[in-house]
């Protein structure tokens, strides 16, 4: 008798989880794969795709599930059969890489750190969401009566995120009405951005078992809450963390300095990759406890970088989990993009040779003039993409084209939307 249905799935530029589904026993026995079409990655968020695009009606691609990524659906409170879910590599038909596969593109620019500089990256994805139900809307901010109106779900998110190996470690009822936050443990960085991405799916299959839906959107309502994907950041030499050094400024090493400077030089160019929603720039404004300026700081929720504390209680060593945080991604990224682009900078960094040239602290607050500003819209974000000669030199023309040609289509789709029909229509969506 077959195991059961197995789903080879990539996440695209929309962050979309697409793909096709094999007998689980042709998968893991024969290392199977599935075709694929090249146009797939133009698809936008709405489900058209963007016409010209650089592949048309040509090409073929295979799917190949990578077998240390599955995850099951459907674990708990059964509702027909478990479905295993593999990520998937998109590679030609000979089986060479695909140079638009978002994967392998993670993948390169995580090995480059290391063959260049021999830093490993760790990182852990923190994702907001909102759970569509009239009783959790009633409960409190970050209130206990918030966490028992989302039961059981709440419960049977954390079994089935512990028994697919995401590891989780924090959830909680976060500010917003039904809003919710979900944590992991820190991990390669590789392994990170394959957690996040399986991770949102868990989140709806969870919500969907139980009668409800959750949107990761980053702003459900225009006056409201907004979700974000904070993406904490440390990095390691031989094993041994080197991120923190308490001789300098904010406590970051002068290493990761350097490297993290990458990061502020080449923000605005990086919004267009990891905030790329027509909704995206809404929740990037000051006073939101997103991110409202291109700086780095000691314990800012506003900073674009924001270094983490010093946790000293326990019995661990706390510069193990020291590490700085970047707060301008949302769910509308794919998690493969963002961890690939984040890596590129650090390396752009690290070639520059120049650490943060102002890390701001309590004592010495950043305030609005003193500060970079980041973009006001996607579009000044994708403009300011296409002069940064350095962050348009990390993809290959057919993907960078690809995503322009998503953003286009976005916008005309949503051009006679009010902002608060913009954020609706992506509610939806995510």
């Amino acid at each position: 008798m077959s195991e059961g249905l197995a789903f080879l799935a990539t996440c695209d530029l929309v962050a979309l989880v697409r793909g096709r589904a094999l007998r689980k026993d042709s998968v893991l026995v024969s290392e199977k794969t599935v075709g694929w079409v090249p146009a797939d990655i133009s698809l936008s968020a709405f489900g058209s795709i963007e016409e010209p695009n650089p592949f048309g009606s040509w090409g073929d691609l295979r799917l190949v599930a990578d077998p240390s990524t599955e995850v099951s659906l459907s674990t708990i409170a059964e509702v027909g059969r478990p479905l295993s879910v593999f990520l998937a590599n998109q590679v030609l038909p000979d089986g060479s890489p695909w140079d638009c596969d978002l994967r392998t593109h993670a993948q390169r620019s995580i090995a480059e750190l290391n063959s260049r500089y021999g830093i490993d990256l760790v990182a852990s994805f923190e994702h907001e969401f909102v759970l569509v139900d009239p009783f959790t809307a009633e409960g409190s901010p970050f209130g206990l009566d918030s966490f028992r109106l989302a039961e059981p779900f709440g419960s049977d998110l954390f079994e089935s995120l512990a028994a697919n190996g995401l590891e989780p470690e924090n959830w909680l009822a976060e500010y917003g009405a039904g809003q919710f936050e979900i944590t992991v443990r820190p991990a390669p960085a590789m392994v990170a951005a394959d957690r996040a991405i399986l991770l949102r799916e868990i989140v709806r299959d969870v919500a969907r078992i139980h009668g409800k839906r959750a949107s990761f959107s980053p702003l459900p309502k225009i006056d409201g809450v907004g979700n974000g994907v904070h993406v904490h950041l440390s990095l390691y030499k031989d094993g041994e963390p080197v991120t923190y050094d308490s001789t300098q400024p904010g406590g970051i090493s002068h290493l990761a300095s350097t490297a993290f400077a990458g990061i502020l030089e080449h923000a605005a160019a990086l919004q267009a990759w990891t905030a790329p929603s027509q909704i995206s720039s809404y929740r990037l404004k000051p006073h939101r406890w997103s991110s409202g300026g291109a700086f780095a700081a000691v314990q800012d929720r506003e900073a674009l970088l924001r270094i983490c504390p010093l946790v000293k209680i326990g019995s661990g060593d706390p510069i193990q989990s020291f590490n700085v945080e970047y707060r301008a991604a949302d769910a509308t990224a794919n998690p493969w993009v963002v961890i690939s682009v984040l890596t590129r900078a650090l390396i752009a960094g690290l070639d520059a040779g120049k650490p943060i040239s102002k890390i701001y602290t309590l004592d010495d607050p950043a305030t609005a003039d003193s500060v970079p500003t980041l973009p006001n819209s996607l579009e000044e974000a994708i403009s300011e993409l296409l002069n940064d000669v350095t962050v348009l030199s990390w993809f290959s023309p057919d993907l960078l084209e690809a995503h322009l040609g998503i953003r286009r289509n976005e916008a005309r789709e949503l051009a006679e939307l009010t902002p608060s029909e913009k954020c609706e229509r992506y509610f939806r969506v995510y």
